[in-house]
Formats: structure tokens, sequence, C-alpha cells
């Protein structure tokens, strides 16, 4: 109780600091740099601090008050990966689709820490899935940390598995490229496209300049092309170090078989929106499965 009876003398010396108006949100016009400019309100919420929380925004703190690279409580929260506190950010009004100057949205920053229950309460408070930054895409920043749960509930909010960004490729091309073998396997069984990476360059090439073995794998399974040629012309085999376990999968893997071609053909007729209706269609359990890729 003592520390609580200290604090409101803290806070509103603080509170007496001039702030101003950006885009109708309250700014700290006081400090330049991006650090120093942190309120008492972005700490708590950085540090998973609810019961701080509640006293500032009770003493009159803006909920979306932002730093001059307009980081907002809420962002601080999901980058800690702190649910109780976005959502009492959420519930108290806080922008759920705020940006920074880095393009940076609360569900990429979410997607950054891996906590899916922020994920969650985002969509759920209406967050949109594609940024308007081409550097800070949630679906991408899911894949690349190989945060795959967050990712899974992307997709199943509707992320778009093939959207292809300059520089930084597809989602797939981001999680080969991570050697993030969980993502990967998600966003191929979810009907991602294992031809399109970045550009020229394929997810197989990825893959192969990682050194991911069990995604090289993986990617041959779902039927990519091992001899595709990037913008240097260099197939995956040539991006790979020799003999290494790359090299010795490539090298070793023959055709497809026709039951791997069948099911091929069958996944693009149904296509992405329509995979889950594998599991309806009159067949026997194992092809489902088989179809499914369980």
């Amino acid at each position: 109780m003592a520390a609580v009876q200290t604090e409101p003398s803290h806070f509103s010396q603080f509170w007496q600091r001039p702030f101003s108006i950006y885009g109708g949100l309250t700014c700290n016009s006081l400090m330049a740099d991006s650090w120093s400019d942190r309120t008492p309100l972005h700490d708590a919420a950085y540090q998973g601090r609810l019961l701080t929380l509640r006293t500032l925004i009770s003493q009159g703190f803006h909920v979306d008050t932002l730093t001059m690279d307009l980081v907002s409580p809420l962002h601080e929260a999901c980058l800690g990966g702190h649910y109780a506190c976005a959502m009492f950010l959420l519930e108290n009004g806080a922008n759920v689709d705020a940006v920074s100057t880095d393009g940076a949205t609360p569900l990429f920053n979410s997607c950054s820490s891996g906590s899916a229950a922020c994920v969650r309460v985002l969509l759920q408070h209406g967050a949109t899935l594609n940024t308007p930054s081409l550097l800070a895409s949630p679906i991408h920043e899911a894949a690349k940390q190989g945060h795959t749960e967050c990712l899974d509930l992307l997709l199943s909010w509707g992320a778009h598995a093939d959207v292809e960004l300059p520089a930084v490729g597809t989602p797939l091309y981001s999680a080969c490229a991570a050697r993030a073998a969980d993502c990967a396997m998600s966003l191929l069984h979810s009907g991602a496209d294992v031809e399109t990476g970045c550009g020229q360059d394929t997810p197989l090439h990825a893959a192969a300049r990682s050194g991911g073995a069990d995604i090289v794998d993986l990617l041959l399974d779902f039927g990519a092309d091992r001899w595709s040629r990037n913008p240097e012309g260099k197939t995956p085999l040539d991006l790979s170090p020799p003999n290494s376990s790359v090299r010795l999968v490539l090298q070793k893997r023959g055709p497809c078989s026709l039951s791997q071609l069948c099911r091929f053909c069958i996944r693009r007729c149904l296509g992405r929106s329509r995979l889950h209706r594998a599991s309806s269609l009159f067949l026997p359990r194992s092809i489902k499965d088989f179809l499914l890729c369980q």
C-alpha cells in the first residue's frame, strides 16, 4: 500500500509536463529521442504492470500517448507479450492499428514477441491483418521468428499466405531463409505456393542457402522444382554448401511419385480457400489425410 500511495505525486509531477496533439492523439513534446520520451505508461505496458496502468489511466493519462516515434503503450504491451495489459488498453479505447514511424503495428509487435494471446485479442478487436508498411508485415514476422501459433492464428483469420513483398518475399520464403521448419510446414499445409518466393528466388533456393535440410526435404515433398534458377542462374543445388546434408537431400531425391503428383493436382484444384473441405469429401480417411498432408 505504501508504494501505491507514493505513485500519485510522482505521476502527477510527470503529468504536468507539456504534451502536444499528434493526429488527435497525445504525444510528449519535450524529448526528441525515441527512448527518453517514453512515459510511465509505456514502461508499465512493456513491463506488464497492470495495476500501474490502471492508476495512470485513472489519473488522466491518455491511453494513446505516443512517443516521438509514434510508439503507443499498446505497441509496448504487445512487444512485451503482456496480454492483460493489452486487453486493458484496448478496453479503454487504445488504437488497435496504431502505426509507428518504422511501420510497426501492435499486431506486428505481438508476432515479433510470439504472444499468441496478444495476437488473438488484437484480431478480436478488429486489427488489420495487412500493414501499410512493406517492412513490418505481421505474417512475415511470425514466419521469420518461428512463432507457429501466431502464424496459424493469422492464417485462420484470413491472412494471405502468398503475399510477396519487395526484398522480403513471401512468408514461406521468410520461414525458409530463417530455417523455421514448423512455420514452413504450416504455410505449406495451408496451401502456400511452394514456388513463390522473392522474385525468381524460390523458397527452395532460400532453404538451400540457409542450410535447412529438413525444410529442403519438406519443400520437395510439396513439389518444389529442384532445377529452378534464380536471377543469377543458380539452382538450389548450386547454392548448397559442398558435402552438406542439403546437397545430399537434393542429389538423392528422385522424381515425384504418381501419388504425390495426384495430390498436388487435387490440392491445386481445390484451392487454398477450400483445402479444409477435403475432410468432407466422400473418401476413405487415409486418402483425406493424404490430401491434407497429415
